[in-house]
């Protein structure tokens, strides 16, 4: 099934439930009058034959009085409520505890066990995506939602531990979906998903061969972590045995015949490995829609296209199979993803399950935007709509600047002009700079993306590398009153290496400068 088609028919599922559950009286549904008067604290008071454990285990993690009252940031709260054979059984496959009064002694864990279940935002299933949810929890982590299609029944999946039995009930401070299992915690980092599954031994012993064990035995929650979360894109044993590899040496005799040197970086093995890590965390939804290349922890990006019905790893790049029905002849030249697998979260970021060998490829120059998705704290700035001061200049691992305030816009508006409704804002004499990620060499077409039609706003110079492109770019002119940003061709520059570039924008004339971002599209003659 492709990934659009899985994704449409998820959003079907949805719509259908969701109207099942709308012809259905709430009153009778939950049993008392108005649902609106009540908290989803009262909620499993009202039901507390079926969730009186999970009632003792807020109640002893202290969050019971939060799910009473009003989310203070005003919007609302999201609980994901087990019932008690859930917990029951969360408590059989416990290595940990024996019994749920066990559990309920160690405060910490119960601590963190109540707030991994509650997100901080009341989201309907109306608003869920194919990868993480908006929010994070109450404990600080991110939860993930997947759609679940089997041939008499669908449903939604959260971390890819729990089902949604029954969705959508709204209650005073938001809402509360029944998961048929107790959510947990994430304990493990990418790394320990390997080592404690079985069917993974291939890949993971060539991860200990090149060294990698350390870069993806990371926890980015741990503070004296400064590296940032990552996503892995790794193939089952199976995978390996379709293509007549049955243990490491054999992996690495494909891979590297001539040099068994596996822990230098020029080491084809090494490469190997480092290919399948991206150097952000990145679930399936944030391939959708989008044709580009991926920085790796190698020397070389990974293409990865969205824009069509599935989502293509390195398409036109190996022919993989070729498939003939009748005078119906189909080349499989792109990997692919095992999608009701994937969007798995660990301690260290995501893990997508792949369905053949990924190995690097001689990269494609590709269409590169930068939103400026880079920086961890505008990240979290996204969460939450607002105009954020930035004041410590070493919060941002990417930008420099001078000469005035640095402000992150988030409108919250999908349909604002900015795309995604939200950019950098600066007023005064300034000057940025933005190390933007590796682009594969080649000639390239500069846009930039900033608000224009204003006659407060600076006329500016753009620098690439040093090099000025585009001269004088007046933003005052130019737009229109429905859509004030305007797209500027800047234009052509040839980057030389593969490596990373800096873009440094500076005021001429003083003024308003409102970046939404910057785009390089290849250059061709035609």
């Amino acid at each position: 099934m492709t990934m659009k088609r899985y994704i449409g028919l998820g959003w079907l599922v949805m719509i259908f439930l969701t109207g099942f559950h709308a012809c259905n009286d709430p009153v009778l549904e939950a049993g008392f009058e108005d649902l609106l008067d009540l908290t989803i604290y009262d909620y499993i008071i009202e039901n507390e034959e079926e969730y009186s454990s999970f009632l003792a285990i807020l109640e002893e993690g202290e969050i019971d009085k939060t799910l009473s009252a009003y989310n203070p940031d005003g919007v609302g709260y999201t609980l994901f409520l087990p019932d008690n054979d859930a917990i029951d059984r969360f408590i059989q496959e416990s290595d940990l505890y024996a019994s749920l009064q066990e559990m309920l002694n160690d405060k910490e864990y119960v601590r963190a066990l109540s707030r991994y279940h509650v997100v901080n935002m009341a989201i309907h299933t109306d608003d869920f995506p194919f990868g993480a949810l908006p929010e994070y929890t109450l404990s600080g982590d991110i939860l993930t939602v997947s759609f679940v299609i089997e041939t008499d029944t669908s449903y939604y999946k959260i971390n890819n531990q729990a089902h949604v039995s029954k969705q959508n009930i709204e209650v005073s401070n938001g809402y509360v979906h029944i998961v048929e299992d107790a959510l947990e915690p994430l304990t493990k980092t990418t790394y320990d998903l390997l080592e404690q599954n079985s069917g993974y031994s291939i890949f993971k012993a060539a991860v200990d061969a090149t060294g990698f064990e350390e870069i993806m035995d990371i926890n980015i929650n741990d503070e004296e972590v400064e590296r940032r979360p990552y996503t892995l894109l790794v193939e089952h044993d199976s995978v390996y045995n379709a293509r007549e590899i049955y243990t490491f040496a054999e992996l690495a005799l494909f891979i590297s015949p001539d040099d068994n040197n596996y822990t230098d970086p020029a080491n084809p093995l090494y490469g190997y490995v480092a290919y399948h890590l991206l150097e952000e965390s990145m679930f399936l939804d944030d391939f959708v829609d989008a044709a580009t290349n991926y920085t790796t922890y190698s020397e070389i990006p990974v293409n990865i296209n969205g824009n069509g019905l599935d989502i293509l790893i390195n398409p036109g790049k190996e022919v993989f199979d070729t498939i003939i029905h009748g005078v119906d002849t189909t080349i499989i030249d792109y990997i692919g993803f095992y999608y009701d697998d994937s969007n798995v979260l660990t301690q260290s970021g995501a893990v997508h399950f792949i369905d053949r060998v990924l190995r690097q490829q001689r990269p494609s120059r590709a269409i590169q935007t930068f939103e400026f998705w880079e920086e961890p704290l505008l990240n979290e700035y996204r969460q939450v709509p607002g105009e954020y001061l930035i004041e410590d200049t070493a919060s941002l691992f990417h930008f420099n600047w001078s000469g005035t305030d640095l402000f992150f816009i988030e409108t919250g508006d999908d349909q604002h002009p900015a795309w995604g409704g939200d950019y950098l804002y600066m007023d005064g004499d300034f000057r940025i700079t933005y190390d933007i990620p590796k682009i594969v060499q080649g000639v390239y077409i500069v846009y930039l993306r900033a608000e224009t039609l204003n006659s407060n706003n600076a006329l500016v110079e753009v620098f690439i590398d040093g090099k000025n492109v585009g001269g004088l770019v007046d933003l005052s002119q130019g737009g229109n009153s429905n859509n004030p940003f305007e797209m500027r061709e800047l234009g052509a520059i040839n980057l030389m290496k593969y490596e990373e570039h800096t873009v440094e924008i500076k005021s001429l004339i003083p003024g308003r400068f409102s970046w939404d971002l910057i785009r390089f599209e290849p250059y061709t003659n035609q």
